[in-house]
């Protein structure tokens, strides 16, 4: 199926969610969920798919178990591809990301190293700014609050080294355009114009190498 935006019922399903998450409201409203907000997320995954490859829908359940917010819904749908590339529909409009949120300790090792390399460093901060001119901001994850050990504190790129995820991201709040094929037209702007981030970081950090736990 052609992808042609979400209808205004997809952002209504969520700000009556937010203010009645219960299974009985899920349970009553659920064909709304499948014909108005799942199932366009799925037809654009299918339409991105050439260039950026499978994509998945995360499941809208929330993980309570270790929560003080036993909400059991999230209050948005989150869908990302396999090249890269995270999607997600809110009642607060659209937002998009790419990079790597949080980086497992193997890959905070290698990126710290490339960081701090004058070479790869350097490329790297060229490519921030190269990605925030075509419009998506880039933004550190869980920045620490000194230099991490064995870095110095003067450290020319000393607030990259801090970061633990590096994303690019960008967020649009709702429009009419939600529900045109414009909003496919942003997404893959924002897609392609923040691919060298992921591409540096799929060079120079990689995925984990750690056992899964």
């Amino acid at each position: 199926m052609t992808f042609h935006g979400w209808p205004a019922e997809a952002l209504e399903f969520y700000e009556h969610l937010e203010a009645d998450n219960s299974r009985t409201f899920w349970d009553a409203h659920r064909p709304t969920y499948e014909e108005h907000v799942r199932a366009p997320m799925a037809d654009l995954l299918d339409e991105l798919e050439d260039e950026f490859g499978p994509g998945k829908i995360f499941r809208p359940n929330r993980d309570v178990r270790f929560s003080a917010d036993k909400s059991p819904y999230k209050t948005h749908i989150g869908g990302y591809l396999r090249a890269g590339g995270y999607i997600q529909l809110s009642a607060d409009g659209l937002a998009c990301g790419n990079g790597m949120y949080q980086l497992a300790s193997d890959q905070l090792a290698r990126y710290r190293t490339a960081v701090a390399e004058d070479i790869t460093g350097a490329e790297l901060e060229r490519v921030i700014a190269e990605v925030e001119q075509a419009g998506p901001g880039v933004h550190g994850r869980d920045a620490l609050k000194t230099a991490p050990r064995g870095y110095p504190k003067d450290h020319p790129r000393i607030e990259l080294l801090r970061y633990k995820g590096l994303v690019a991201w960008q967020e649009w709040e709702p429009a009419a355009w939600l529900g045109t094929r414009t909003a496919v037209e942003r997404i893959t702007a924002f897609l392609r114009a923040s691919r060298p981030l992921k591409d540096w970081l799929d060079h120079h950090v990689g995925p984990s190498e750690l056992p899964e736990r």
